[in-house]
């Protein structure tokens, strides 16, 4: 059951260095029997606006840790985008992606009031329709590594979507994705330089790709300096509480058979103990804090491209100003639609299957609307 996958994705070579996405040699096909799964939470914005920020972005992420789940963490290609997310797995698997995929709409639907459209949409029907689907691998960190999508299939996909083709129906009321792993414990992180600032930039067509990558190579170089802008996670110990601001919703994603009352008296009890481990650098066993903590930074999904560039940056409103001038020069030339969208802080939530491993995943996005407030301008 394995094979398909091990053998596609293990063997595309990882590279490193952010700059070099927007190599097409470092990108591979996806096999044609190969199938997508995607994720979107109807009307995220609004959602938002009321201040269910946290359960967006678990909604989005969950599907991933299910999906993940499902597979016994075995690697595949996935996809963070705030308020949904996406996959790709060989035929062999695609029954449990189906399944993964109404189980995780179930639940959203169940535990967090929120409705997530879900499909399965064939890399053969990708094709038919004139696009492409190519993944490659980027290591922020040794530790893990990121799919990075090209071709417009993907973005072609979502479409496919939210248009309600390839729908997948969520399961019955009940029915419950395994979540393991899957928190948010950590309180929102304040932007040191000024903002938090959550940047889409997509190519508006594909004659534009040479201009279009031109324009990242352009963002990426602005963005390189240190004094402007930075990682968005920092100081973690100061980002820490107890009780953790994701109590809730994490008791809503490892209840089982409990109600949610019973499991966030057990889950309080169970976050004083790590939050007092983690706060003061008790070692535990085979768990070391600091390092935890160090890895958590080096191995976060703050920057990626998936049929365009998604970034989460700590900056300065100057630097913003300057990419905002940048992308709608661009977008007036016809190379690029984009979406910007600035808050005072960002969040992230955490896939971590086993606190002893190095394999942690962890997505950031703007806490006051990122990636889903930055998409409405792309609808304009």
């Amino acid at each position: 059951m394995a094979d398909g996958l091990d053998d596609f994705y293990a063997q595309i070579p990882v590279f490193e260095g952010f700059a070099r996405l927007t190599d097409p040699a470092l990108y591979r096909p996806l096999p044609e029997d190969w199938v997508l799964g995607l994720s979107d939470v109807v009307a995220s914005t609004a959602a938002i606006r009321a201040g269910q920020y946290k359960n967006v972005n678990v909604a989005g992420a969950a599907l991933i840790a299910a999906v993940s789940n499902a597979l016994g963490q075995r690697d595949f290609p996935f996809t963070f985008g705030g308020d949904g997310a996406s996959f790709a797995l060989p035929p062999e698997d695609a029954e449990t992606a189906r399944a993964a995929l109404a189980a995780t709409a179930a639940w959203v639907r169940d535990d967090l009031a929120l409705a997530l459209r879900v499909a399965l949409v064939p890399v053969a029907a990708i094709r038919a329709a004139g696009w492409d689907v190519r993944v490659a691998r980027y290591a922020p960190s040794p530790h893990v590594s990121y799919a990075m999508f090209m071709g417009g299939g993907l973005a072609w996909a979502e479409g496919e979507l939210k248009a309600g083709a390839h729908a997948v129906e969520p399961a019955p009321p009940g029915t419950r994705p395994d979540l393991s792993g899957l928190s948010c414990r950590w309180e929102e992180f304040p932007a040191r330089h000024g903002l938090v600032l959550s940047l889409i930039a997509t190519p508006v067509v594909a004659e534009s790709e040479a201009a279009f990558q031109e324009l990242v190579g352009d963002i990426l170089r602005m963005t390189g300096r240190e004094s402007e802008a930075q990682h968005p996670i920092s100081d973690l110990k100061r980002a820490m509480s107890w009780p953790p601001a994701g109590l809730d919703v994490e008791a809503r994603t490892s209840r089982g058979a409990q109600s949610v009352l019973r499991r966030k008296a057990v889950l309080g009890l169970q976050t004083l103990a790590s939050w007092a481990i983690m706060r003061f650098g008790i070692r535990i066993g085979g768990f070391q804090p600091e390092r935890y903590l160090r890895e958590l930074v080096a191995n976060a999904d703050f920057r990626k491209y998936d049929d365009g560039l998604r970034m989460t940056l700590d900056c300065t409103p100057a630097l913003a100003d300057r990419l905002e001038a940048r992308l709608l020069a661009a977008e007036q030339a016809g190379i690029a639609r984009f979406g910007l969208h600035r808050q005072d802080s960002a969040i992230v939530t955490c896939y971590t299957p086993s606190a002893l491993r190095s394999d942690h995943v962890h997505f950031v996005d703007g806490a006051a609307g990122g990636y889903a407030a930055a998409a409405t301008r792309l609808k304009l």
